[in-house]
Formats: C-alpha cells, structure tokens, sequence
C-alpha cells in the first residue's frame, strides 16, 4: 500500500513510501538534502519496515530533535 507522510522538524515536507507485506519499497522525500535522501531512499528498499524503523528511529539532524531518517521511521511505524 502507498503512504504519504508529512514531516515535522525537517527541512524534508513529505516522505512517500510503500510497505507490502512489511517490505519498505518506494521511499521517496519531499525537499532536504537530496542527495542524502536519495541515499536513504536506497539503502532502505527493500528492508522490513521493523528492521528501518530500528536503524533509524532517534537519529537527530544538527539541533534538532528529530531528522529526516527519524521522521521515516515514524512513518512506518505509525503504518505498521
């Protein structure tokens, strides 16, 4: 299934994804530093939703409470 989330804290304004059968495919963000979110975006197709969300739940940008690899996380963890 196709999610959109809008993020909170980053300079990225939205993450769309898809997880099918707790498979993270499609990852694609909105703004930010695009090469490191392309980056991102590969490094986690095809991994178990659960297994992102452990890698990069808490990961902090600077100053902020939160990053863009975090406000992923969030994303599928609200989805699953």
């Amino acid at each position: 299934m196709n999610y959109e989330f809008i993020t909170s804290g980053t300079c990225a304004r939205k993450i769309n994804f898809t997880i099918e059968d707790g498979i993270v495919t499609g990852v694609s963000f909105m703004g930010g530093c695009n090469g490191n979110l392309k980056a991102i975006a590969k490094l986690v197709e095809g991994m178990e939703a659960k297994k992102v969300v452990e890698l990069l739940e808490g990961n902090i940008c600077g100053m902020k409470n939160t990053s863009c690899a975090d406000q992923l996380a969030k994303a599928l963890k609200e989805r699953l």
